[in-house]
């Protein structure tokens, strides 16, 4: 994690890191001014809070109370040497819990991350740079030995794909960090690393060993930046909106025809007939979120289809409400992303028709497992801690490249499905293992759902979403029937020989070929890699298509502006924003940042803000205090705000009932109300019913997303693939 300090007055600092700023002091007798704890007391603070973290976890895992546990540290310094210090933590735990708990307990405060750093000993490099912003170094650690290690699937040894990736992500002027590792079982590694100025900016890896899970988690953020997906969604700021291109280089933009018809020059017959069945889709339902520059049309990307070598313009705005990150990779060389490509997309429709037809999968036969020995040593390190582990054979027949490794947790009932494609049986089987632990500590396996025979959970579009994100999603009971509803195969779909991922990917586009589907591919090499996104309509399709019309996200168009300009914007810009927010069919709990796609600091009242409080405090500005007054209530009912913004809510309805009420006047209960909330926030009350406080707590903006922090650091990081995009177009 990178923490940048600024010198303030005196002795005081500032350290800021992600969405947070601490501040620091010394205590007057060392010339400070007393305003904050200092430094080391930081660090004293930071291992009993990680140290209380690990009790509140391991008590929230097995529903134990924690209001009457007490927890404290003391630091006993050596007189002799003032750096020996010894750390006391004590636990006072309430009688009625059990000794097995009360083990536990004691053992979860071992496990301290702090403490287990402080006990290894860290090592510190202390170096002079010219511009820390400009020092763009990736913060990986390279190997220094000459070993060349090869693993099946990647045409150069991990040892040069790690350092040619980190060199690509470098010159990019990205600061990558490695934020975690874990292996929590043999020969299953996985890490999360991110951008240390765009944290928000991040991937997770996974593999057999370390250095596989981080070329893993180097590919996947190096096809995600060629892809533009750590930026989907998002507002990307007006600079970018009026630039000669927003995407691409090579981006068209349509305008749409009469009656907002589809412009002719996007898609094809075979897309239109997916994408398009009822004649229901328009031109405006296709316009660009991410730059919202409507006058220029619809923003449409090249991608050539494989089946007679045509381009074909998908809308940017159709691919990022469908697909998600599916189909989207980076290699040493293009056919390595391809293969990597079309494997994932195979698992994840695979996946859905298995899951989705309750489908029940045969067992992989003990020998065949026995030939994977590190496999197997992995299966039985999660079955020695007490999680037995089916490993399915997900091939359909021996149809796809696809294996399943499931987990059972007998303590919670839960389960979690993993799926692996690849066309090696062996590298499939262990991307299956290796996702089902990917970034999970033993813990993490107890908030896993329980399976169900209730069929429509399982077939809920959404619960196919979670089961992308993340696999959380929800197992048929049907699917661990004994009864298999297919042989199982030994199969093999793996290339021979220098060229093998060529074949590879050969036979996976011949696969698609034979079940009738068209696929769409677009190459990128502009950022210095090669990466690829592969489309297949009809069926690599994250989210329903229907989603174009009825939930797309260019919604955020109607909103962003006004929202943006809310302090700025006149009564009647105010009514005409509540009607449209009245009108939309998106839930009153969905948060602001997801509806306009500006990512504000979660700390703040704006990054807590829905729909619900927005209307709030729109009908509070209007005086509309009997509709506000609703409204209130069902924040304080079911809003899972902070405990500051909460009794605001609260004492506002108690001035709204007393407002509303003809009998009652404020000056008989001002004084009460100001003894039981306190004075500021009584201010702010009074003045939102007034009108001399408008929209409490949020802070102005407007379009040029002045004092939004967290969305300019990622606006910032977009402009260094957009720099990077014209040099490379120029050339």
């Amino acid at each position: 994690m990178e923490i940048k300090v600024n010198f303030l007055d005196n002795l005081r600092l500032e350290a800021k890191f992600d969405d947070f700023t601490v501040i620091a002091d010394q205590p007057i007798r060392y010339k400070g001014d007393g305003s904050a704890p200092g430094p080391f007391d930081y660090f004293l603070a930071s291992s009993a809070l990680c140290a209380a973290y690990f009790v509140k976890l391991y008590c929230q895992t097995r529903n134990i109370p924690t209001e009457n546990i007490r927890l404290s540290q003391n630091n006993i310094v050596d007189p002799e040497n003032r750096y020996q210090q010894i750390f006391k933590i004590q636990v006072e735990l309430p009688a009625d819990i059990a000794e097995k708990d009360r083990l536990g307990i004691l053992r979860s405060i071992d496990r301290c991350t702090v403490k287990k750093v402080v006990q290894q000993g860290p090592e510190f490099v202390i170096e002079e740079v010219e511009n820390l912003d400009a020092d763009a170094q990736a913060l990986l650690i390279p190997s220094s030995s000459e070993q060349s290690t090869y693993i099946a699937g990647k045409d150069l040894p991990l040892e040069e794909t790690i350092a040619n990736m980190s060199g690509i992500l470098a010159s990019l002027g990205m600061k990558i960090e490695i934020a975690s590792w874990r292996n929590i079982v043999p020969n299953v590694w996985s890490l999360h690393i991110r951008d240390a100025a765009s944290p928000m900016c991040f991937t997770n890896g996974k593999g057999a060993t370390k250095e596989s899970a981080l070329a893993s988690a180097l590919g996947e953020f190096i096809e995600r930046l060629n892809c533009n997906f750590f930026y989907n969604d998002q507002f990307w700021g007006e600079d970018i909106a009026n630039a000669d291109f927003v995407h691409y280089p090579n981006e068209r933009w349509f305008k749409p025809g009469p009656k907002d018809a589809l412009p002719a020059e996007i898609l094809d017959a075979h897309c239109l007939e997916i994408y398009n069945p009822d004649g229901e889709l328009r031109g405006s339902h296709l316009y660009d979120t991410n730059s919202g520059n409507t006058v220029r049309g619809i923003c449409s990307l090249p991608f050539v289809r494989q089946s007679d070598g045509e381009t074909v313009y998908f809308p940017s705005n159709l691919i990022e409400n469908l697909y998600l990150s599916n189909g989207m990779s980076a290699g040493n060389t293009l056919v390595e992303a391809q293969v990597q490509c079309l494997s994932e997309i195979f698992e994840r429709a695979v996946k859905r028709e298995i899951l989705e037809g309750e489908m029940a999968l045969p067992d992989v036969p003990q020998a065949v497992l026995e030939k994977y020995p590190s496999i197997l040593a992995g299966i039985r390190g999660l079955e020695e801690q007490g999680f037995p582990v089916l490993v399915k054979d997900a091939s359909l027949g021996g149809e796809f490249p696809v294996m399943c490794v499931t987990l059972m947790n007998p303590r919670t009932g839960g389960v979690f499905a993993s799926f692996g494609a690849h066309p090696s049986f062996e590298v499939a089987l262990e991307r299956s293992l290796t996702e089902l632990l990917q970034g999970r500590s033993f813990e993490g396996l107890n908030d896993l759902p329980q399976p169900t025979f209730e069929g429509h959970a399982v077939t809920e579009p959404n619960n196919f979403v979670e089961h992308f994100i993340d696999s959380s999603g929800v197992v048929s009971w049907r699917f661990f029937s004994a009864k298999a509803d297919f042989e199982f195969v030994e199969w093999d779909f793996s290339g021979q020989g220098e060229d093998s991922n060529a074949e590879e990917a050969a036979t996976l586009f011949g696969i698609l070929e034979d079940m009738g589907k068209e696929v769409y591919v677009a190459t990128y090499d502009d950022l210095g890699a090669n990466a690829c996104r592969i489309l297949v309509p009809g069926y690599s399709e994250i989210y329903p298509v229907e989603d174009l019309i009825w939930d797309n996200t260019n919604k955020a168009l109607l909103f962003r502006a006004d929202i943006l300009n809310l302090h700025s914007l006149p009564d009647r810009g105010l009514k005409s924003l509540l009607k449209n927010l009245n009108n939309t069919e998106v839930d009153d709990y969905t948060d602001i940042t997801t509806l306009i796609g500006v990512e504000f600091d979660d700390n703040t009242v704006w990054g807590q803000l829905t729909i619900l409080e927005l209307k709030l405090l729109i009908h509070l500005a209007l005086k509309k205090f009997e509709d506000a007054k609703e409204l209130v209530e069902a924040f304080l009912q079911y809003n899972d705000n902070t405990v500051e913004r909460g009794l605001f809510y609260q004492a506002l309805n108690a001035a709204l009932e007393v407002t509303l009420d003809d009998d009652l006047e404020m000056d008989d209960y001002e004084a009460n109300f100001r003894r039981m909330f306190g004075n500021p926030r009584m201010d702010a009350v009074l003045g939102s019913l007034d009108g001399s406080v408008r929209f409490y707590g949020l802070t102005p903006t407007s379009m040029k997303l002045e004092g939004l922090d967290r969305h300019q650091r990622l606006v910032e990081s977009y402009k260094k693939l957009h720099a990077a995009r014209a040099r490379a177009a120029a050339k």
